[in-house]
């Protein structure tokens, strides 16, 4: 277990199962969500049967027992891993949540041994797109399995192996 403290309320971030009744609710949210932003082809989502593969580790914010955030980080056998389904509940956004899910899924990166971090996010999101160049992910062209997108934006980080 990651314990880490956002800016109002201690913060406990943990791998965890995307297959709970809380977590499928929060995901379906974030579905949503996306839904109203993105045409379906510019919606790049894991569902849960791909989620509990043993290359994905999946990790859920809560502040005591409720669910209020998650991500997901996808190992590839490159020594790169993808960051995926990243969500913060509405409700719970400005409290430092996604900087707390970032922290862990870097955290457990670094135990995977992952060389590069990647990800893809939309462009009417500008919220995720500060969190991630204020954590030192820069801007990429598309890769693989993406395909540029005007709707996308993709970044990546090298990771530190050694303290």
């Amino acid at each position: 277990m990651t314990m880490l403290t956002s800016k109002r309320a201690d913060v406990a971030v943990r791998l965890e199962s995307p297959d709970q009744p809380e977590v499928r609710a929060l995901l379906a949210q974030l579905d949503v969500y996306l839904s109203g932003l993105y045409p379906p082809e510019s919606n790049h989502l894991l569902g849960i049967e791909e989620l509990l593969q043993p290359n994905i580790r999946f990790l859920v914010a809560r502040r005591g027992t409720p669910v209020f955030g998650c991500g997901a980080l996808k190992l590839a056998a490159d020594g790169s891993a993808e960051v995926k389904r990243m969500y913060v509940d509405p409700a719970s956004r400005g409290l430092g949540i996604g900087k707390a899910l970032m922290l862990a899924i870097e955290a457990e990166a670094k135990r995977a041994s992952i060389e590069v971090l990647r990800l893809e996010t939309g462009i009417h999101q500008p919220e995720a797109i500060g969190l991630y160049i204020a954590g030192g992910f820069r801007e990429i062209p598309a890769f693989p399995p993406y395909r540029p997108d005007p709707l996308s934006r993709f970044f990546a980080k090298q990771c530190a192996l050694s303290d």
